[in-house]
């Protein structure tokens, strides 16, 4: 069945991947991106290249006027939604708890716990069938972090994501009799430039091979998982936290 989806911080890593592999099953896919323009146009031309239609969307996840025009202008050019990957997130440089700056701290939780608060809201309000949509999936990436703390680099970062937890168990119990699914992928050390960004750049080589695997995640692992959970396939899977950490 084709759907139409919108995946939040599209232009980069797993966002990136998961929009590709969507389009490849023939999905509408909104591409939402904060600064990279260019980034986030080059993985509009793969999605069609692969099958399906695509379109950028420029915004801020932690604005909430930025939110409901990515979600305005992802209907309007392609039609009403059944799926929202709930993805944008941030990272900041490895450092203990006292070390870290209010500023920091504030920043990674108005986007990775607002964002994602905001953006999932805005999608329960555009799926949910009492409130006249057509039901659909709302898959929220979360992290392995959520579990394991992050300490010494990242335990701010580690719960905002437990929030994004939190939120998948609630919401899913909400938006159940509406029709709408709520799922979480937890990846663990995944091969995408969030390392970089917190200033660690060889990050998911060093981490990769402690993991029972032994090595990282590839970003197009954890689009497969995200893409099952929006589709069909999983019509009975709600409420789940789903690890990708390659038994980390």
């Amino acid at each position: 069945m084709t759907k139409t989806i919108l995946v939040t911080g599209g232009s980069r890593g797993i966002g990136r991947s998961t929009a590709i592999l969507a389009a490849a099953q023939g999905w509408s896919v909104g591409v939402n991106y904060l600064a990279d323009r260019e980034a986030a146009e080059e993985v509009v031309q793969r999605a069609e290249q692969a099958g399906g239609r695509a379109v950028v969307v420029q915004g801020d996840v932690a604005v909430e006027a930025d939110v409901l025009a990515m979600f305005d202008r992802t209907e309007s050019t392609l039609g009403r939604l059944d799926g929202v990957v709930v993805n944008a997130g941030i990272v900041a440089p490895p450092l203990p708890l006292a070390d870290m700056s209010a500023e920091r701290m504030r920043r990674i939780f108005e986007v990775n716990v607002l964002g994602a608060y905001l953006c999932a809201r805005e999608a329960a309000r555009r799926l949910s069938m009492s409130r006249g949509g057509r039901g659909g999936s709302i898959v929220n990436v979360s992290s392995v972090a959520a579990r394991i703390g992050s300490p010494f680099e990242y335990v701010d970062y580690a719960g905002s994501k437990a929030a994004v937890d939190t939120l998948t168990l609630g919401l899913a119990k909400e938006l159940g009799p509406d029709g709408v699914r709520v799922n979480a992928v937890r990846p663990g050390v995944t091969d995408t430039d969030i390392h970089a960004s917190g200033e660690q750049p060889d990050r998911a080589s060093r981490i990769g091979v402690q993991t029972p695997l032994g090595r990282a995640g590839q970003p197009d692992e954890i689009a497969q998982a995200i893409v099952w959970l929006l589709g069909d396939a999983s019509s009975y899977v709600s409420g789940a936290l789903l690890d990708a950490s390659g038994g980390r």
